[in-house]
């Protein structure tokens, strides 16, 4: 029996709060109890926004909490050309094509959709509107002249390809902090022709993620719940790519007196920063329920 696989795997981003900190720790507690291994990724991928200077601080805040992992750390940036592979294979299947659209060119074509049929346009998981299939019947012709010409293009999946070529059912395990493991169904097309690789980086988070567990041998995911609806997708890129699939499990999320998520993009307050007021790794812990 091979040991069961866990990994944290934060975005450089911005500083570590205390939903990273619960999310990190109950990795570790799965991992311990399990007799399982932990691993760090670093997810890195948007090369705009990740800073060395965060990722420092992810090192330094987890083994403040005293938290080990293995060695060494897998760095997304540094892996790019692996998906680039996992893509070809994509495109190699039929089930990936490019897309010239800007946001403003999507929004503007949902816009005349819902004046023309009077009904609000379908979301997506992320409250995102569908795309509207825009660039999906471009001739190949076309689309290759317009990538010859340096235009930007980004690479959407194809719903309705992938949905003939393995029309499902799909379904992931679950299993809860007792270890008991469930089947749930995945409805991964109501995603639509979701990005798989992105104008300005030459993947996503989709495609890189499931790349990398299968890469690392991850047999135990634990997120937030707010990545759970993404599971349905990453199961469905799993069956194309032929990868395995791991249990899943969604815990729930660390919030403010308001009830909102805490979130890097509030500013909610960092662990270095409860750190430079006294607060102990016990008293984080004990707070979080370790």
């Amino acid at each position: 029996m091979t040991k069961p696989v866990f990994r944290f795997a934060p975005s450089p981003n911005g500083r570590l709060h205390l939903g990273h900190a619960y999310s990190a720790l109950l990795n570790a507690d799965f991992a311990r109890r399990f007799g399982g291994r932990l691993l760090l990724r670093i997810e890195d991928i948007d090369i705009t926004r990740c800073r060395p200077d965060f990722e420092a601080a992810i090192y330094e805040d987890l083994a403040w909490l005293g938290l080990q992992w293995e060695t060494p750390v897998r760095r997304q940036s540094e892996h790019f050309a692996d998906y680039r592979t996992a893509f070809l294979r994509l495109r190699g299947r039929g089930v990936a094509y490019p897309c010239f659209c800007s946001r403003k060119d999507i929004m503007q074509a949902v816009a005349c959709r819902e004046a023309e049929s009077g009904r609000d346009w379908p979301r997506d998981p992320d409250d995102a509107p569908l795309y509207p299939g825009t660039c999906r019947d471009l001739p190949a012709a076309e689309a290759e002249r317009r990538i010859a010409a340096g235009e930007p293009q980004a690479w959407r999946l194809d719903r309705a390809a992938a949905q003939r070529l393995l029309p499902g059912p799909h379904a992931f395990g679950r299993f809860d902090r007792d270890g008991r493991e469930e089947t749930v169904a995945a409805i991964p097309w109501r995603w639509g022709d979701t990005v798989i690789v992105r104008k300005e980086t030459p993947t996503s988070y989709h495609l890189s993620v499931v790349v990398d567990d299968a890469l690392q041998g991850v047999t135990h995911v634990v997120r937030g719940q707010d990545l759970e609806a993404a599971t349905d997708l990453h199961v469905l890129l799993q069956a194309l790519l032929a990868l395995p699939t791991p249990l899943y499990h969604h815990h729930g999320l660390v919030r403010d007196p308001t009830g909102d998520k805490l979130a890097k993009s509030r500013q909610s307050q960092a662990l270095s920063e409860l750190r430079a007021d006294g607060v102990t790794p016990q008293e984080i812990r004990r707070r979080l329920g370790f």
